[in-house]
């Protein structure tokens, strides 16, 4: 949600700005602009179209300056409108802003700048920071901008010019990421390591509370009091960058097809020798046999994961374990003591409900484990370990390996915990990690059933509803499944457990309605094709998604998709693909923004 570009450098800056903006779109937004320090004027472009769209309107009418900063907004105060969109200038013109986050006290301190004479264009709660700027300005930007930041109260992250200092850029960061790079005769400044990783590979991560001064060869760093600090510079390996769609049509096909070697690159990390294994400095033996509880926590297709991974950390580590939605947890007085192992699992690590159930569970003392794909984000820094699931740079919306990639981290977690706990026993633990291993040639398998899909998805393109159904971990799975086809197609997509469709759901079914049901096999697998029956006998058209040693079982079936046997435990991480190409296709027949859906955000930074 949101992003954030800025730089100072030796050359014409708006070139890099725009580009660095594409590499935000990911993040999902609604418009866009940059404002760049030209013949001492800050000069302003904006849209509320994509950004190819804001470099052809800068093109027709450039301007020129070493210094500027750009946007991404996602609409939260006011509408998608111009003037709503970043960068917002002071009221002379001498300042300019753009902001990731919510200032919560904007009511009260619009209010107290309006009875000073202050007038505001916008509804944004952005435009309070620029007028503060202006506020406390008496010939230092730095003491300005921080009088300002100590004013705000919520999350925030910003990046600000000032026409006195036209070499300068100034950022600051509370609750929202912000990352400096240093370059050669330039730095710059993102809310995404992604958008300046063409550019260097020496970045600084800003803490909370803390602000720097950007210019061409030089950056210096302050707390809010404006004492100086000494940062650490992190080296970047260069994988931090969007690579293009190597010759795919979006960004969600090419990482459909990343799933194979992200997952084997994650299980190459932590299976070695036959052995699972992870470091995790702060869970020392004795705290690890002491927990009694674990909690997964997390928002969307994380949550899913974490559906999944109560199941196996029941089953393979023989302790109690529950998944939550972050926004729930973080506001039911959540059970968890210093017994208590909690997960938070996030894409991006900078989820904002998720971050905040972070910070409940340790205030609570439990022990806190971050399952995340971004290296050195707010849910890695401030979790007690974390656990990377190296699944590379993400662009589309819709998750794909993010999602496999974190369903397999908590596969080898929960196996793991088991064998350190002495649950498993060897021939368990052998065959469990013999399947694990082998993962990437299922998924592999997975893939072969793009075909299939293409062929029936433009039979659903005129559908307004479909449902999934299924029973324990194709239950989780088709909570993915059926989310997937949501966000991409924007047709109605309900999932129910399949034992539940008599308790409501099954009065929707009606001939004609595509209702697709997974089944991994195992004890409930019977339940699951009596589930089928019901609906085929209403009339629905039935998909049917199961292990190649399930097929005798399954009879009248429209469709068909069989996929090899393993571990009924780890099938969903291969279940969920053919149902990925399904939503690609379906969308793609539909006419819908495929890696872009509407009103959808890659990281969600705000409640």
């Amino acid at each position: 949600m949101c992003g954030i570009i800025a730089f100072s450098e030796r050359g014409s800056v708006a070139p890099h700005l725009i580009k660095g903006l594409e590499r935000l779109e990911y993040r999902g937004y609604d418009s866009a602009g940059i404002a760049v320090m030209s013949d001492c004027v800050i000069r302003t472009c904006k849209t509320t179209k994509r950004v190819n769209d804001l470099e052809a309107k800068y093109n027709a009418h450039p301007f020129y300056g070493g210094v500027g900063i750009g946007h991404t907004r996602w609409a939260t105060h006011g509408a998608p409108t111009e003037t709503n969109a970043h960068p917002h200038l002071s009221e002379d013109g001498h300042f300019a802003v753009v902001h990731n986050g919510i200032i919560e006290n904007y009511e009260a301190l619009r209010a107290e700048l309006k009875s000073e004479g202050h007038f505001f264009k916008s509804e944004t709660d952005t435009e309070v920071i620029v007028h503060l700027v202006e506020k406390y300005y008496n010939g230092s930007f730095l003491k300005a901008v921080l009088a300002a930041a100590k004013r705000l109260t919520g999350t925030f992250a910003a990046a600000l010019l000032c026409i006195d200092e036209p070499d300068t850029v100034a950022v600051i960061r509370n609750f929202s990421p912000i990352i400096v790079g240093i370059g050669t005769d330039k730095t710059m400044a993102s809310s995404d390591v992604s958008a300046i990783a063409e550019h260097t590979r020496k970045a600084v991560y800003l803490d909370d509370g803390e602000a720097a001064l950007l210019r061409p060869d030089s950056v210096s760093f302050y707390d809010f009091d404006g004492n100086p600090v000494e940062k650490e510079i992190t080296f970047l390996d260069g994988t931090e960058g969007d690579n293009g769609k190597n010759g795919a049509a979006h960004y969600m096909l090419k990482e459909i097809y990343e799933q194979p070697d992200a997952v084997r690159r994650l299980i190459s990390e932590h299976l070695k020798d036959g052995e699972v294994s992870f470091s995790l400095p702060s869970l020392s033996r004795e705290k690890l046999e002491d927990i009694d509880k674990i909690c997964i926590v997390g928002c969307g297709s994380a949550y899913h994961a974490g559906v999944s991974g109560t199941t196996a950390f029941r089953r393979l580590a023989g302790i109690p374990a529950y998944s939550y939605i972050a926004s729930e947890f973080r506001y039911m007085e959540p059970m968890v003591d210093s017994r208590s192992l909690v997960i938070l699992i996030s894409q991006s690590g900078e989820t904002a409900d998720t971050l905040a159930s972070l910070r409940e569970a340790k205030k609570r003392g439990a022990y806190t484990l971050g399952v995340v794909n971004v290296v050195g984000s707010l849910i890695a820094k401030e979790c007690d370990d974390v656990v990377y699931t190296l699944a590379g740079h993400e662009t589309a919306v819709a998750t794909t390996k993010g999602y496999t990639t974190q369903l397999a981290a908590l596969y080898m977690l929960a196996l793991w915990l088991g064998s350190e706990r002495k649950v498993l026993g060897d021939k368990r633990k052998k065959q469990l990690t013999k399947e694990l291993a082998a993962l990437p040639g299922i998924i592999e398998e997975a893939l072969k059933t793009e075909a299939h899909a293409k062929a029936h998805a433009e039979e659903m393109k005129e559908l307004e509803s479909v449902f999934f159904i299924g029973r324990g971990t194709d239950y989780a799975a088709a909570l993915e499944a059926s989310l997937k086809m949501k966000e991409i197609t924007y047709i109605h997509s309900e999932c129910c457990p399949a034992g539940e469709l008599k308790h409501g759901t099954i009065s929707l079914i009606e001939p004609g309605t595509r209702v697709f049901a997974l089944m991994s096999g195992g004890e409930v697998a019977a339940k699951t094709v009596n589930n089928i029956k019901e609906v085929r006998a209403r009339g629905a058209h039935t998909v049917c998604c199961a292990p190649v040693s399930a097929a005798a079982e399954l009879t009248d079936i429209d469709e068909m998709i069989l996929l090899p046997d393993t571990e009924p435990l780890f099938f969903n991480i291969a279940q969920v693909i053919p149902f990925q190409f399904y939503a690609y296709y379906t969308a793609l027949y539909r006419g819908c923004d495929i890696d872009k859906p509407r009103n959808l955000a890659k990281s969600v930074t705000v409640e």
